[in-house]
């Protein structure tokens, strides 16, 4: 590599390429086919449909990192180590579509929103992106550390098990589900003198499900963590920058032959698909829920400053103002493509920028080859179930690293902020760290309040952004430039 080249746009060989890009693929499949799969079983689809949901899932996915790490256009493309992949954020107000209007009616509605929103994220793009001197140090890296702990709580769910769902700490007593259904065959016979059961009725869990916290799968979760450390310790060069990947890899093997991981979906995938624009609905356009969709992609594009400008400081390259609009566009493009493809919204996956952390890698075409991959497995559905079959807990071990990199990269910029002369700089950062704790500790806090704010409070990232941008703006004023923003996570090498 020659000293002109900046570590971002170097080209590494075919075959470490091809391993990194691999690497980031494992780290962020989990979290790419979790949306399909839940929004697609809330519309009540046939499996055969959410099987396409995932396909094209992944095809998007590829495609949107790709046009990210590329760039096309001097409009869409930030150029920087990014992978895109399905908000989370956009999965309340579609499986609220889906309960309301299900099967392929719903998901017209849901596909028109996501058009209409991309569309729209496409056009408000500069704005947000003019916010950027609203983000100096302070700001910046109390984001960066609320992300980093929220994402926290993924990688904990990935060892024990989902708070809620199927591996939920509590399940509800088979003897009363026997009761109820039995009570309800009653109320409905002939002549009966039972009321029938109230609409909505449920009974509460209250059995430890044991399924949860298992041992065995914490053990596994250890064994890659220790692994990922010890060969991060002890490795050179290549290997050590594929830790991650090295102890996904030993997890998978352990998981295999302790029966914990099967290849049954394996077998039962198809070897090729073809992803087409509308194979499963045309869109239906309401006017209301576009709006919400693009209520929802603010905050995926609040939320994605923070990781673009924590980016920015993992591989040392200055975010200018225009290429923060490229990269908050693309975002809305792949929201776009998203809708067209019958997938979701999409945004740069958090995960992702904490294994730049943990590796050090900053070149923007391993996540080329990553996107390449991607493309590859949305078309060879085959290839997407054997990675599919991988348990969480063998992620759990690498989630624990890569989430606790992106909070140690928030610690590292706010040590270089004024805390000694501004007192009021520890004031930003405990409220606002404080406030972006709330969805995490208490994620029940908005049931009083009304519905249709919801989207945009169940966040934590974005009610800390909110938080430690008006504390700012309140405590110490808006900067009349952007350099203190943009060169906020530099700040954290400048020791």
């Amino acid at each position: 590599m020659t000293s002109q080249v900046h570590p971002v746009d170097e080209v590494l060989p075919f075959g470490k390429l091809t391993a990194l890009g691999l690497q980031h693929v494992l780290v962020m499949y989990a979290g790419a086919v979790a949306v399909p799969l839940i929004v697609g079983r809330a519309l009540n689809l046939p499996p055969e449909q959410v099987a396409h949901l995932i396909s094209a899932d992944l095809f998007v996915c590829g495609l949107v990192t790709l046009i990210q790490a590329l760039g096309a256009t001097q409009w869409f493309g930030i150029k920087l180590p990014v992978m895109m992949g399905v908000t989370f954020a956009s999965v309340a107000p579609m499986v609220s579509i889906a309960q309301s209007t299900g099967g392929n009616a719903g998901a017209g509605l849901i596909f028109g929103s996501v058009i209409g929103a991309g569309v729209i994220s496409i056009l408000i793009a500069p704005v947000i992106s003019r916010m950027l001197r609203f983000f100096p140090p302070v700001v910046t890296g109390s984001i960066i550390a609320v992300i980093g702990i929220s994402l926290m709580r993924v990688g904990v769910n990935w060892i024990f098990g989902n708070p809620v769902g199927p591996t939920a700490p509590n399940v509800v007593n088979p003897e009363y589900t026997k009761w109820l259904a039995e009570a309800q065959a009653m109320a409905g016979a002939p002549g009966s003198a039972l009321p029938p059961v109230p609409k909505g009725f449920t009974v509460l869990p209250t059995v430890p499900n044991p399924k949860y916290a298992d041992l065995s799968g914490a053990a596994v979760s250890g064994i890659v963590l220790l692994s990922i450390l010890l060969i991060a310790r002890f490795a050179k060069g290549f290997i050590a920058n594929i830790s991650v990947l090295m102890g996904i890899l030993i997890g998978g093997v352990i998981s295999v032959a302790m029966g914990l991981m099967n290849f049954d979906k394996v077998a039962k995938a198809e070897w090729f698909t073809v992803v087409l624009p509308f194979q499963i609905a045309m869109p239906v356009f309401d006017p209301v829920l576009i709006l919400t969709m693009s209520l929802v992609m603010i905050v995926v594009m609040i939320e994605s400053t923070g990781m673009f400008l924590a980016l920015g400081d993992m591989t040392k390259r200055e975010i200018t103002q225009d290429e923060l609009t490229r990269g908050l566009r693309t975002d809305g493009l792949g929201t776009l493509i998203g809708g067209i493809f019958n997938t979701f919204p999409y945004t740069s996956f958090s995960q992702n920028v904490g294994l730049v952390a943990v590796t050090g890698v900053m070149s923007r075409w391993v996540c080329v080859a990553g996107g390449a991959i991607l493309v590859i497995l949305g078309v060879l559905p085959k290839m997407g179930a054997l990675i599919e079959s991988l348990p969480t807990v063998v992620l759990g071990g690498a989630g624990l690293v890569m989430f606790g990199m992106v909070a140690s990269t928030g610690i590292r910029i706010l040590s270089n902020v004024d805390f000694r002369d501004n007192k009021h700089n520890a004031m930003i950062v405990a409220v606002s760290i404080g406030v972006g704790m709330i969805p995490l500790v208490a994620p029940n806090f908005r049931q009083w309040m009304p519905h249709s704010i919801h989207p945009l409070i169940e966040s934590g990232i974005l009610l800390a952004s909110i938080t430690a941008v008006v504390l700012n703006l309140f405590f110490n004023g808006a900067a009349k430039d952007n350099s203190a923003a943009i060169n906020a996570a530099r700040q954290a090498d400048a020791h």
